[in-house]
């Protein structure tokens, strides 16, 4: 088997979609979904408020891409990209996370099992607010498709293709 037929790319979507901006992860993986046509070896999934049970499709992952709301000290909306080290990094000093367990947990896993995907970032949305709401905040609405044309960019990057997304809607074209 060739190294790009052994490629799994996740696209990972966290949050808690009825507390509103703590949602932007979930959000933006659905954005993203709706906009671009992946490969099959491209996996979207919401990951909800994070589990043990994500350990193995993340360890199966040579490419990980984690959308989620995150403390970035920064005006509501903004949208800020973490890639491999940096994104070690800016978890291990984000603290305790609200989520079961938290997504450096994860990442310390697949670090201990040797399956660290050598590929990796989070796409990070400064929340406004954290109260209940399906929807996010006035101040996200943005946010939401920066963070989608920010992960195609990248997965552009990585693969190292411009045509390996395609737009679903053709009024829109892939970045």
């Amino acid at each position: 088997m060739g190294k790009e037929s052994q490629s799994r790319t996740l696209i990972l979507g966290i949050g808690n979609v009825l507390l509103s901006d703590e949602g932007a992860g979930i959000h933006a993986l659905n954005h993203f979904g709706s906009m671009y046509e992946v490969p099959d070896t491209f996996v979207l999934l919401d990951g909800g408020t994070l589990s043990f049970t994500l350990a193995a499709d993340i360890e199966s992952a040579t490419h990980l891409l984690v959308f989620d709301a995150a403390s970035l000290r920064s005006p509501p909306g903004t949208v800020q990209c973490f890639e491999g080290a940096e994104m070690d990094g800016f978890l291990a000093k984000g603290g305790r996370s609200v989520h079961e367990v938290g997504l450096i947990d994860l990442l310390d896993i697949a670090r201990l099992v040797g399956r660290l995907p050598e590929h990796r970032a989070l796409i990070g949305i400064q929340p406004e607010t954290l109260t209940w709401g399906e929807q996010v905040s006035k101040a996200l609405e943005p946010a939401i498709p920066k963070a989608a044309a920010m992960a195609s960019s990248l997965l552009q990057q990585w693969h190292g293709d411009t045509s390996i997304l395609h737009a679903k809607n053709s009024g829109i074209a892939a970045l």
